[in-house]
Formats: C-alpha cells, structure tokens, sequence
C-alpha cells in the first residue's frame, strides 16, 4: 500500500528562555490564534470513543517549547527555589541531558512550571489538551501531522509490535520500523511540524493540565482546561512513547494517569500564554 509522509517549511517566530549557562534554552515557539476540529473522525484508524464527539475549538495565541523537556533543562530547574515541592534533580531512567526527562509526576512538572514563572515572571504551565492537540496538527486533519501514517525514521515508538495481541509496528499502510527501547535525545528524528515542534508524536507522553474525561461531551471550546472538582482526578497524557505502538502516538489520542504516577515513559513539555513583543 502507498503511503505519503509530508515535511513542512514554515516561516517561524520564537524566542528562547535561559535557564542556566550551558544548558539548551527553553525554545518557545509562537502557536497562531486559530480554531480546529479536535478528535479524531469516525473512521480513523484506531479510534476510540474518547477522542470524540469531534468539535471545534477556537483558541488565542500562546507559546509552546519546541521540545519535551530535556533532562539538563530540569537540573537547572531543579536547583532552583522550592515553590511547592522539591524536585529530584535526575529522575530519568534513560540519561543524557538532551534526552527528555520522565519519571516525574504531574505534579512534579507544575512544580518546574512555578519555578520558571518566578523566575521569569512569566506564566508557564501545561498546556491545555486542546492546547496540545491543536499544536500538535499544526493545521493538519490527518492522523499524525507528517500525514496519514509514520515511520521510526521519523518519530520513536515501537515500531515491531505484537500481532498476536493486537499491538501492530505499523500504522496506516507504513512500514514497520524498530524498537529502541529507550527515549532518544529531542528532535533526534527532525520531524518538526508546521509550528516548528518537534517530539509531538512518540519518545515520552506529555502531561496535559486537563482532568481526566471519558469523552468530549460536554467540554469547553475556548482552549481552557477541563478541571473537575475532584483535585486528584487522572490527568491527561497526550503523544505516545517510545515503548507503545504507532497508533498511540496519533495526534487525537489520548489517555490518563494518576498525578503522582512517574513513569519513564512519561515526560512534558511548557508553555507560556504571557504576552510578549517578537524581534
């Protein structure tokens, strides 16, 4: 079956917070005002109930890092003042310090967020799964934002699978692929999207600021949080990994955790909805 995979060039606006000497900057890429369809259409390959009813969601600009938090980046952080929890300074069960952190908590990642606002003066948080969902189609309506299938050249996962249980390497006609077993160091594969991210698909999930929700019935369409009253609902995760199939890593899939799960298949990324003057 033939399969196409679509690399962008965009012309793109950013700038990049310090966080230490030495260490990659934060590099928050500016996402338009715009509005898209979030979910996923019925008949897309591996959808669930979750990802809909599809809807439209408007939203005001915001910033967005260009990669998954690296593992130096939270040292940085890390060392910095407590705001509302200590964080230990090498969590990760993969090391390298461009390979992004994970085995941190949801809370863990707003702890960092906290830190860098007091820093900055500048808000950072998680996004917001629409946020997320819509960064990461960076205008696009297929699967992933590369097109209607991926490959491991372009994105970490497991690209063997299983058959025999249902867990397939492949994804809409594309190829199988490898397993790495282990993150890779941020924009590895340089399969950067529209908006200028990378890692969007695969590597570590991402932790979103939404409580958990069985479906989108019901929830907002301005690009807010969805927050229950429970405070220690499950959050969203949104991305896939190294270690799940292709078809987790579509850009409307979405899944939960407990807040205080660390995993190392689970990192985040930042975003900053402050106002701010581009050069």
């Amino acid at each position: 079956m033939n399969y196409t995979i679509t690399r962008t060039q965009a012309q793109l606006q950013y700038y990049d917070e310090i966080l230490a000497e030495g260490v990659l900057p934060l590099r928050m890429m500016q996402i338009p005002a715009g509005k898209f369809m979030m979910g996923s259409p019925e008949e897309e390959e591996g959808r669930s109930d979750s990802e809909g009813p599809q809807h439209e969601v408007i939203l005001s600009r915001f910033f967005m890092a260009q990669y998954p938090v690296t593992q130096a980046q939270w040292r940085a952080v890390a060392a910095m003042k407590q705001v509302n929890r200590e964080l230990e300074p090498n969590p990760s069960n993969f090391k390298g310090d461009l390979n992004p952190v994970e085995k941190v908590s949801w809370y863990d990642a707003v702890e960092f967020c906290d830190r860098i606002t007091n820093l900055t003066n500048r808000q950072y948080r998680l996004p917001t799964e629409a946020e997320w969902e819509y960064a990461c189609r960076a205008g696009t309506t297929t699967p992933f934002h590369f097109g209607e299938t991926i490959t491991t050249d372009l994105a970490n996962y497991d690209g063997i699978g299983d058959d025999s249980i249902g867990l397939s390497g492949s994804y809409g006609g594309g190829p199988k692929g490898e397993y790495r077993k282990q993150t890779t160091p941020v924009d590895h594969s340089g399969g950067g999207n529209a908006f200028g991210l990378s890692d969007m698909h695969g590597n570590v999930w991402e932790w979103c600021q939404d409580h958990w929700h069985d479906d989108y019935d019901g929830g907002p369409t301005d690009g807010s949080a969805w927050i229950s009253e429970n405070d220690s609902a499950f959050r969203v995760r949104r991305g896939g990994s190294w270690c799940f199939n292709p078809g987790h890593c579509r850009s409307a899939y979405r899944y939960y955790n407990d807040p205080e799960l660390r995993r190392y298949s689970i990192g985040f990324r930042v975003v900053c909805s402050a106002p701010r003057s581009l050069p």
